[in-house]
């Protein structure tokens, strides 16, 4: 099924090779640091589903309001998502948490759950390098955001 989702979502964002870059980049370490942490199959299950669609509210900000900041991200994104993973045959108890994932990961207070953390690390692990971020703020990433042994090592090897 996720080889199904990751489909759509590359036809969802047909011409926008930046937006299908990051979600399959995003996928990738997410799954990565899922099997590494050894969590629980469901849970790896609603991670991969989230990563690939945790950024699908940005097409639609950017035509609503002209602009795709994370609060508008987390307020569009949901509903999308929902549609998306209702069509492709996803159970409603995945599709809940999926929506939760996608409606809160620019939240990082609060974070709760394997899969919510695991999401958050591996946004931030493609983004500082999308980004370019300096590495100060690398730095404070890492001590504000990363929990993961997994996560912690990656962001380590890849830019401290």
């Amino acid at each position: 099924m996720i080889n199904t989702l990751m489909s759509e979502m590359i036809k969802y964002y047909a011409g926008d090779p930046k937006r299908i870059q990051h979600f399959i980049k995003v996928h990738s370490f997410s799954k990565l640091i899922g099997e590494l942490e050894e969590v629980p199959s469901d849970v790896l299950e609603q991670l991969e589903a989230a990563a690939l669609v945790h950024d699908i509210g940005i097409k639609l900000c950017e035509e609503k309001y002209g602009n795709c900041n994370g609060k508008l991200q987390e307020k569009e994104g949901p509903e999308a998502a929902r549609q998306l993973l209702e069509r492709v045959g996803y159970s409603t108890k995945i599709i809940d948490r999926v929506c939760y994932l996608v409606g809160h990961h620019h939240t990082y207070n609060e974070i709760t759950g394997q899969d919510y953390q695991i999401l958050v690390e591996a946004d931030f692990l493609v983004n500082m390098y999308e980004d370019q971020l300096e590495e100060k703020a690398v730095k404070i990433a890492f001590e504000k955001i990363f929990k993961t042994k997994s996560g912690k090592k990656i962001c380590r090897e890849m830019f401290l």
